[in-house]
C-alpha cells in the first residue's frame, strides 16, 4: 500500500459526514461511491487513523488516501477543450456534441479536464469535474468545480434553481410563440419555459423553428421528452421522435448556450454565452 493524494481539511462551519465531505477532494477517487469504496478497504485515514463511513470531520484534519500498490496509472485522454471561464474555484467549458460528460468510458470530458484547466491554488482543490450533465449529442456550456467547497456550493445554487440555463433548439411542427410546459418527467415535477425564436417553412418538415428553452427543473432528458410531449421533436433526436420525423444527418439540435448565475465566492455576475453551431446557423440565420 502506497501513499497516493493528501489532502488537509479547512475550517468548517458545520461538521459533515467524511462520505458526504470527500466527493471530489481525489482526483484517484472522486465519486462518492469511489470514495466509500476505498474507505472500506481500509484505504483512507484520517490524522493517521483508518477513516470509516460514520466520522464526522470537524475541519484540520490530515486525510491521506493509499492505493495498492498494483494498481497502475491511467492513460491520459488527450482532448483540447475551449474554455470560456476560469478563475481558482470553477470553470465554464464547452462541450462538443458526441462524447460523453463522465462514465465508465476513456474518452469522457471528466478526463479531460486536467490537461485544459489550471491547477487550483486553494487548500481544498480537488481534480476539476463537472457539476451537472449534458447529454452525449448536446453540445454547449458545462459547469466545472476545481475545489471542494466549489462543488457543494454550485450543488447547492443547482438545487436552490439560481443558476439559469438557456438551450437552443430546433423542433420539428407547428409551435406556439411562447409557453411554459409542466408535463411530469419519469413521473417527477418537471418545469420548462420555452420562447419561438423563428419559423421557417419545410418541404420536409412543413414547419421548423428555432426554440429557446429554459428548463426550471433538471429531469433527464427533460427538454427533449417536453418538446415530444408538445407534439413538436427535436430535429435529430433519435431516441424522442415522431415516426416519419426523423433525420439521421447532422445529430440533435440541442444546444446549451447561456449560463447565468452568481459566483458563490467572488459575487460576480457571471453571464456566459456560446454561439450556436455552424448546423443550427445554416438553417437560421440568426446571432444569439
Amino acid at each position: 500500500m502506497i501513499l497516493s493524494e493528501t489532502h488537509t481539511v479547512p475550517n468548517l462551519d458545520t461538521p459533515i459526514r467524511l462520505q458526504e465531505y470527500g466527493v471530489g477532494i481525489f482526483s484517484t477517487n472522486p465519486t462518492k461511491s469511489g470514495l466509500k469504496k476505498a474507505i472500506k478497504k481500509k484505504l483512507v485515514y484520517v490524522n493517521g487513523t483508518i477513516a470509516s463511513t460514520a466520522l464526522f470531520i470537524k475541519g484540520g484534519e490530515l486525510i491521506e488516501l493509499f492505493q495498492e500498490e498494483e494498481k497502475k496509472t491511467k492513460k491520459q485522454f488527450i482532448f483540447p477543450l475551449e474554455v470560456l471561464f476560469e478563475d481558482d474555484f470553477l470553470a465554464i467549458i464547452y462541450k462538443p456534441a458526441g462524447i460523453l460528460v463522465n462514465g465508465n468510458s476513456f474518452a469522457t470530458i471528466q478526463n479531460a479536464l486536467n490537461q485544459n484547466l489550471k491547477p487550483s491554488t486553494q487548500k481544498d482543490a480537488v481534480k476539476p469535474r463537472p457539476v451537472h450533465r449534458l447529454d452525449y449529442p448536446t453540445s454547449g456550456l458545462l459547469l466545472i468545480s476545481k475545489t471542494n467547497a466549489a462543488t457543494h456550493a454550485l450543488m447547492k445554487l443547482f438545487e436552490e434553481k439560481t443558476i439559469q440555463k438557456t438551450y437552443y433548439a430546433i423542433t420539428i411542427g407547428k409551435m406556439k410563440k411562447e409557453g411554459i410546459i409542466t408535463i411530469p418527467v419519469d413521473e417527477k415535477e418537471s418545469t420548462s419555459n420555452y420562447t419561438t425564436v423563428g419559423t421557417i417553412t419545410s418541404e420536409k418538415y412543413d414547419f421548423l423553428n428555432l426554440v429557446a428553452l429554459q428548463p426550471k427543473t433538471g429531469r433527464r432528458h427533460q427538454l427533449r421528452k417536453h418538446m415530444l410531449a408538445l407534439g413538436t421533436p427535436i430535429l435529430g433526436d433519435k431516441q424522442y421522435y415522431k415516426e416519419n420525423l426523423i433525420s439521421y444527418g447532422n445529430g440533435l439540435y440541442l444546444h446549451a448556450a447561456k449560463l447565468e448565475f452568481v459566483h458563490p465566492f467572488t459575487k460576480e455576475s457571471i453571464q456566459i454565452t456560446k454561439e450556436l453551431p455552424k448546423k443550427f446557423r445554416k438553417i437560421f440565420d440568426i446571432i444569439i
